[in-house]
């Protein structure tokens, strides 16, 4: 059995897919599975032990039906991608059966639960989902000290993103019983730069800034090795979530229930229920981003201390 996977762009997305396939490959157990997708997304999910090829998509459309046309044949191909390419790709794939996820049809439940019931729905399956997946070999931490990840970014978009001040007093407030990593993307480095300037300014040394200086399987293993997670909704929230790590996830516009930490006992949501949430945009349609600015660093302190 040949299988197909185009997995979501974003890192986060593809992490909450992670149930859903395993439920695949439990029920076609004799099969070898070939991912295409974004470089995140197909970074993280390369290590499954049924993964035997792997695709980065090409943005250039005769680039890509060349590569589709190089594939061979397949008896499944499933996209968890509802766009225009995706839709280029199904059409041009060499399969015996093609599925394709509409978000339309999975409108209520947490993500990882649409995209479980798209697959029962592509296989005639009953299956639950089960846990987040990321296949690592987990790497030495490299301390004894215990250890707390900031993650102030979101690619989404600004809307979602906490401030830095408020991320470096709780870093600072928590310095003294954990060594901090700040975490953060190539877009991400200026949030992660002012979280560093505010914690010098207090007088907070051991901390390391690795904002852009990680690979994706460099930043799962990170992840992995964390005692303490404070972060926006996010791929490296999710992430923490496969490995359990005890996390405050801080929610301003996006839909916690369809997007928190997925079966992590030792997570708790940061957010104030204003009458404007969720609106799922990537900037404030109001302009006041009180969602977030709402937000203190004793909040999030509280959480922190109901967790640990």
């Amino acid at each position: 059995m040949k299988i197909l996977i185009e997995l979501p762009t974003w890192l986060g997305d593809a992490v909450m897919t992670t149930p859903a396939i395993e439920n695949l490959v439990i029920f076609f157990n004799d099969c070898e599975v070939t991912l295409l997708g974004s470089i995140p997304a197909v970074n993280a999910l390369k290590n499954h032990p049924k993964v035997t090829k792997t695709y980065v998509l090409d943005k250039n459309y005769l680039n890509l039906y060349k590569t589709i046309k190089s594939f061979g044949k397949f008896d499944i191909f499933i996209s968890f991608r509802g766009s225009y390419r995706s839709k280029f790709i199904k059409f041009y794939v060499s399969s015996k059966k093609k599925y394709q996820f509409n978000k339309n049809n999975f409108i209520t439940g947490h993500q990882v639960e649409k995209y479980s019931n798209f697959i029962n729905n592509c296989i005639n399956i009953n299956s639950t989902p089960g846990q987040l997946r990321i296949n690592i070999q987990k790497q030495s931490k490299g301390t004894k000290n215990k250890l707390l990840g900031i993650n102030p970014g979101s690619s989404y978009g600004s809307a979602k993103r906490w401030y830095p001040k408020e991320f470096a007093d709780v870093a600072a407030q928590l310095s003294n019983y954990y060594d901090i990593i700040i975490f953060g993307g190539p877009k991400e480095t200026n949030i992660a730069k002012d979280i560093e300037r505010f914690l010098i300014e207090k007088g907070v040394s051991n901390y390391k800034n690795i904002s852009a200086k990680t690979s994706i399987n460099e930043l799962i293993s990170k992840i992995a090795n964390l005692d303490l997670f404070i972060t926006g909704d996010s791929g490296p929230m999710h992430i923490a979530a496969a490995f359990k790590i005890p996390t405050v996830a801080i929610f301003g516009p996006t839909e916690d229930k369809e997007t928190s930490q997925w079966m992590n006992e030792k997570s708790l949501i940061v957010k104030k229920n204003l009458e404007c949430q969720p609106c799922m945009k990537r900037k404030c349609p109001l302009k006041h981003h009180n969602c977030m600015k709402s937000i203190k660093s004793i909040d999030v302190l509280d959480a922190v201390n109901s967790i640990i």
